[in-house]
């Protein structure tokens, strides 16, 4: 029988709640996160020279990379000559620093807190995105270190929320709070076309300077409004604190952080049923993000500004689908028709499997603008719901190690992400052709469809009994004192 639970007042004092505003800054927080990422991706179409521009181009050699000064209608900028393999090296390079502190993240997520740890990541990205244009011109090695740290920084931001939500979410409404993390999603939606728009009528520099600057000033809003737990809050009131500590029983164990049981928790089937699926799901949706820009323009053959709005098309989907899909699956399991087991698989086999299916559909339709779009916005789109599905389940099985599972889970799908970038790179370098490309949608179905089988087989949503490891230990001495009592009597 699944158990019921009532949903989080709406407001106490007829303002804005601490939750609520945790809300909105996570939710932008992930809007931004993504677009310190996706502003290279849409930026880069016309960061590169292309030799079959018929525009008056002079060549400079500084440090092995080729400068080109052009000037495209009103406006001037710098382009590189960069090979497909330099610009997917670029591309790539970011996964080599995000694939080093998801773990670490998530973990001092655990110890010191969710608020230093995406906050002081956030801010010094956004400070080393404002230097992206000047470490490109600077030469080709200096981007790749940029792209590298700023990977580095953000790694460390997508585990660190899982924590905070244990502390500040009723168990019954974390999948729709896990939607905040699919704003990301909807921050990609709306920084491609803005980024085309500035791109076209202030060059391909404008782009990072306009995203920096945004992240700047959400880090100091961010560390002015949002606290680690209700007890630290110095705002929130007396009725939202209690109603908190009441649903949320907190460790305010002043001996420290629990030590992570991790033969038990790297023993666990619903653990790696996470760290699969999210690899699986999170290869796709990297290739897309890096590669779609570079598929509309290449094989659909649409200009920048037509590259932007389409390419934003498939993010916004995604991110409505996200929220639709958690505010349903919270009610289907607040309500008792569905346990949390059952809701979790169902949600992740249609958020995964189904893109699976689409993607068989892309490589036959590809090259078709219509259909093409179609396919890549709905298997985008679809793919949001994971937020009701695997993406929120480390806090149903390990709430206290959540942050540890989702970096695990974030460590090896990084891999993934690196991995599409240089797939794609080996695949269409020397034959950028709709047909090496239905090679690369036959490789993201296969994936898709085994990483939503893994979770519907192994997966679970019930508490795991290695979430406590203190009070098992307790358990296991008393009933190792307890003969011993019965001896000396």
């Amino acid at each position: 029988m699944a158990k019921t639970e009532k949903s989080f007042p709406r407001n106490f004092t007829g303002c804005l709640t601490c939750v609520q505003v945790l809300n909105i800054m996570v939710l932008l927080g992930f809007m931004l996160n993504y677009a310190l990422r996706v502003n290279l991706t849409i930026a880069i179409v016309e960061m590169i020279y292309d030799q079959k521009d018929n525009l008056t181009a002079v060549a400079n050699i500084t440090n092995g990379t080729h400068h080109v000064t052009e000037h495209p209608g009103h406006v001037e900028q710098t382009r590189f000559f960069w090979d497909t393999k330099q610009k997917n090296l670029v591309l790539g390079c970011f996964f080599w620093g995000y694939v080093m502190t998801e773990l670490p993240g998530g973990r001092l997520a655990e110890i010191i807190g969710a608020r230093r740890v995406f906050g002081y990541s956030t801010l010094l990205a956004s400070i080393l995105t404002l230097l992206t244009p000047a470490s490109a011109s600077a030469g080709f090695g200096w981007i790749v270190a940029v792209r590298v740290v700023l990977g580095v920084l953000l790694g460390a931001t997508w585990p660190a929320i899982l924590p905070m939500a244990s502390k500040w979410i009723p168990p019954m409404d974390r999948s729709k709070f896990m939607s905040n993390m699919m704003a990301s999603s909807l921050g990609a939606a709306i920084t491609m076309p803005i980024c085309g728009f500035l791109i076209a009528h202030f060059g391909w520099e404008s782009a990072f300077y306009f995203t920096g600057i945004i992240g700047v000033l959400w880090s100091v809003a961010w560390f002015a409004v949002v606290y680690d737990s209700p007890a630290q809050h110095p705002r929130i009131t007396e009725s939202e604190r209690n109603y908190l500590m009441k649903a949320l029983p907190q460790d305010n164990n002043k001996k420290g952080p629990m030590p992570v049981p991790w033969k038990s928790l790297l023993s666990s089937s619903p653990v790696w049923a996470i760290i699969i699926t999210h690899g699986a799901s999170v290869f796709g949706y990297f290739t897309v993000v890096n590669q779609l820009p570079t598929y509309v323009e290449s094989i659909l053959h649409f200009n920048i500004k037509h590259n932007g709005l389409l390419s934003s098309l498939p993010y916004l989907g995604k991110y409505l689908c996200a929220l639709v899909s958690s505010v349903l699956a919270d009610y289907l399991r607040r309500s008792g028709k569905l346990s949390t087991t059952t809701a979790r698989k169902l949600f992740t086999g249609f958020a995964v499997g189904i893109p699976g299916l689409l993607m068989i559909a892309q490589a036959s339709l590809g090259d078709d603008r219509v259909w093409s779009i179609a396919m890549f916005t709905s298997a985008l789109t679809i793919n949001g719901a994971v937020t009701a599905g695997y993406l929120g389940n480390g806090l149903d099985i390990a709430p206290n190690f959540s942050g540890t599972i989702f970096g695990l889970a974030n460590t090896l799908s990084s891999f993934g992400g690196w991995a599409s970038t240089f797939m794609v790179g080996e695949l269409t370098t020397n034959n950028n052709t709709i047909e090496q490309w239905r090679i690369v949608f036959y490789i993201l179905s296969g994936t898709y469809i085994v990483g939503a089988l893994c979770f519907v087989l192994f997966g679970s949503g019930e508490l795991q009994p290695w979430n406590s490891p203190k009070k098992i230990n307790e358990t296991e001495e008393k009933k190792e004192e307890e003969p011993l009592n019965e001896e000396k009597v």
